[in-house]
């Protein structure tokens, strides 16, 4: 079991996962999910305990080869993040960049052996391949060697909101507003380390190293609206031409909900998946300007700090986080009851992938995200409920979505995909709802609701306008437009 302490910094934003024996070596941090320079609190600690002890530090990238089924789009917009964060990080602070590839378990307890580290500083995460990682790597460093774990992705640390897994954004609200006068607060000055690194670290050939990952994931192309990197998360959050707080905030609270409206959106959501933003530094930009629309601002700090929380939370201590065993008991109940009902349609997930359904609004949402690479959110639930009516059962719905969802979207293979996908099918974070056919008492959606709330016909054709304009640009790369077939039961 991992013991929390308070740092310098900040009180238990810090926990040891491996307490040393004790030596005078170096400090390495292990960034993986929090991937940025600015505001990153990982980077702060790893500096500040060098400081402290007088020995140099350095950060270390592991490579992971093609990490849970990431493809082109999303290890492009990684990597030349990366590429970035290499060159802003050596020229600020003076700290080298390495970069491994293969299995981290290997990699990194090697370089901390030749390098003769004595504190490892890791990211945060709640997904289980990246803790068993972590747990190995413990086991196959030096006795003498520390390993923290820093909380660097949300604004209040996963293991300080909630000791238990929430039931509901209701239970987990107050918890965390209970906690934010003492972890919603400004970053510190970033502070250059006092000792240089003995060597200059490994030259590394981004081109040649972003063409061979993309040539590995090229049937999901990158995207040309998303740029990577720090400086462009704070433009789409704070820019003076679109920026989401200085011109897209206002209508955020009712407008988020529109699918023929993006703009309403943060756009945020790819720089938060890789670390390219910190959460709390949107949260404290967007505070500063509560007076100017407090309604928006309100809904966007729930959005991204109590949703966002909630999703760790349940990742962290619901381990089956991914599949039907992870729902709650009523739910698991309803849905194995109603799992032989009889569906108008049976599509497999090759039908499903490329949009060959008898449901124009549903084929638009699969479109958009295998082409744009970001599906609405209001359009991610309609999506994933229909799967669950179109598939023999709730385990293969849910696996179809989750394996769609992490090979599409730019954000995918994160926290809250598996929880948006776990909503929609298997109710977690709701309630039961009127019993029917196929959902049993899960919440229920359907084409004609959907024509209530917004344009269905605008949203169609606006999706078709967007992937026409993307494959004029990309013929090759783009999948094909196919007539719907059903296979009627």
């Amino acid at each position: 079991m991992a013991s929390t302490l308070s740092n310098s910094v900040q009180p238990c934003r810090f926990r040891v996962l491996k307490d040393g024996t004790g030596s005078l070596g170096p400090v390495v941090y292990w960034m993986f999910r929090d991937q940025r320079v600015k505001d990153n609190w990982a980077l702060i600690h790893a500096v500040d305990e060098a400081n402290r002890a007088n020995v140099p530090v350095a950060v270390a990238f592991n490579l992971f080869d093609r990490f849970l089924g990431a493809k082109s789009r999303q290890l492009g917009f990684m990597l030349r993040g990366l590429q970035q964060l290499q060159h802003d990080i050596q020229e600020t602070l003076q700290i080298p960049f390495f970069l491994f590839q293969g299995e981290a378990e290997q990699t990194i307890p090697n370089f901390i052996r030749e390098c003769g580290a004595s504190l490892l500083v890791t990211d945060f995460s709640p997904l289980r391949e990246v803790r068993k990682c972590k747990e190995e790597i413990c086991k196959r460093v030096e006795e003498s060697v520390k390993v923290h774990e820093v909380d660097a992705h949300n604004v209040v640390p996963t293991w300080v909101a909630s000791e238990k897994l929430e039931y509901s954004a209701k239970t987990l609200r107050g918890k965390i507003n209970k906690k934010l006068p003492d972890y919603l607060i400004d970053y510190p000055s970033m502070v250059i380390p006092t000792r240089k690194w003995p060597s200059a670290d490994k030259f590394i050939d981004w081109d040649r190293l972003i063409d061979d990952n993309l040539r590995k994931g090229a049937d999901v192309p990158e995207l040309e609206w998303c740029k990577p990197g720090e400086k462009a998360a704070m433009e789409v959050l704070m820019g003076s031409k679109d920026g989401f707080l200085t011109k897209r905030l206002k209508g955020y609270a009712i407008d988020r909900n529109n699918p023929l409206k993006p703009k309403g959106l943060s756009g945020l959501s790819p720089y938060l998946h890789f670390g390219q933003i910190s959460a709390q530094r949107c949260a404290l930009e967007a505070r500063s300007i509560r007076k100017l629309n407090p309604q928006a601002v309100d809904v966007f700090l729930e959005e991204l700090i109590v949703r966002r929380e909630l999703a760790d939370n349940y990742c962290y201590y619901q381990p089956h986080y991914d599949s039907l065993l992870g729902a709650w008991e009523w739910a698991r109940k309803t849905l194995m009851d109603h799992a032989s009902d009889k569906r108008e349609y049976i599509y497999t997930r090759e039908q499903l992938e490329k949009a060959q359904t008898a449901d124009p609004l549903w084929n638009a949402a699969q479109l958009e995200m295998a082409h744009h690479g970001k599906m609405h959110g209001f359009m991610r639930m309609y999506w994933a409920k229909k799967i669950l009516e179109w598939t023999r059962g709730p385990e293969e719905a849910l696996e179809i979505c989750i394996y769609l969802n992490d090979k599409y979207e730019i954000d995918g293979r994160d926290p809250n995909g598996y929880v948006g996908c776990m909503w929609s099918i298997c109710g977690v974070h709701d309630q039961g709802w009127k019993e029917r056919p196929v959902f049993g008492k899960i919440r229920y959606m359907n084409y004609a609701g959907c024509k209530r709330k917004f344009d269905v016909d605008g949203y169609i054709a606006y999706v078709k306008r967007l992937v026409g304009e993307i494959k004029k640009r990309k013929p090759e790369e783009t999948l094909e437009d196919r007539k719907p077939k059903g296979i009627r039961c």
